[in-house]
């Protein structure tokens, strides 16, 4: 009998991060063998975020509750990003959209410590045209339709 159950091998690690000025410091399992995203919609442009979702339980906040505050796009979202008060840095965010899933936490991998970025899988959203449904791909989506 052969088993027609695809089985990926799992890197996960356990990561730790921070904000610019340290007050803010996570850890979270990442498996960075996996590509990571950039997404063009006007927060993720503005703010050069590259990220990726892992299960709520798998991240973690370790310093600076006291010294984070939340942004969301609209008063009434479910989903929020947390930032230092202090520096400004959005080190992760958490959510829940059922379409995608349900809950989940986002981690900034650019606010990871000794991660090179140019050694990852970066693969692209086209968030600003609400275009979820085309998944990613590995060219930036352009910002401006002609």
């Amino acid at each position: 009998m052969t088993n027609t159950s695809e089985k990926t091998e799992s890197h996960k690690q356990t990561y730790a991060g921070g904000c610019h000025c340290g007050a803010v410091r996570f850890e979270a399992e990442i498996d960075l063998a996996k590509p990571v995203t950039r997404c063009n919609c006007s927060i993720c442009q503005k703010i050069g975020n590259t990220g990726t979702t892992v299960a709520p339980s798998e991240l973690r906040q370790t310093a600076g509750a006291e010294v984070t505050g939340e942004y969301r796009v609209t008063p009434d979202s479910p989903n929020f990003r947390v930032f230092c008060t202090r520096c400004g840095v959005q080190c992760f965010g958490r959510g829940d959209v059922p379409a995608l899933g349900g809950a989940f936490a986002s981690v900034n991998v650019n606010c990871l410590d000794h991660v090179d970025l140019s050694k990852l899988t970066i693969l692209h959203w086209d968030g600003r045209h609400d275009n979820w449904m085309a998944g990613t791909r590995a060219e930036p989506w352009p910002t401006i339709r002609s």
